[in-house]
């Protein structure tokens, strides 16, 4: 199945506690439909002190399901679908919205 979303892009939650947050993708994870976004779905570890890390309280992003976000329109950064065209002989893919190219 080809990547709707990519690490790097830009992404709009659509739904929960960060309801209409962007940031980008910094990890994807195919197999559990999953996305990792800056910013958003931030959670606090307690973690104890090891050789590599002092401990405390870590502050990161936990991953957050892939239909709980979409691509920002790189016309107007306004939430979009995704799909997909053969353009100069490449498969690319389009926002549904504007009908641009994502991939650049």
């Amino acid at each position: 199945m080809a990547a709707r979303i990519k690490k790097g892009d830009k992404v709009i939650v659509l739904t929960g506690r960060d309801k209409g947050a962007e940031g980008e993708v910094l990890k994807v994870d195919p197999k559990e439909n999953r996305v990792t976004v800056q910013g958003v779905n931030v959670i606090k570890r307690h973690t104890k002190p090891s050789q590599t890390s002092a401990g405390g309280i870590v502050t990161r992003e936990a991953p957050i399901h892939v239909s709980n976000v979409a691509i920002a329109d790189p016309k107007d950064g306004k939430p979009t679908r995704v799909g997909f065209e053969v353009r100069d002989g490449k498969k690319v893919r389009v926002a549904k919205r504007s009908g641009e190219a994502i991939d650049v």
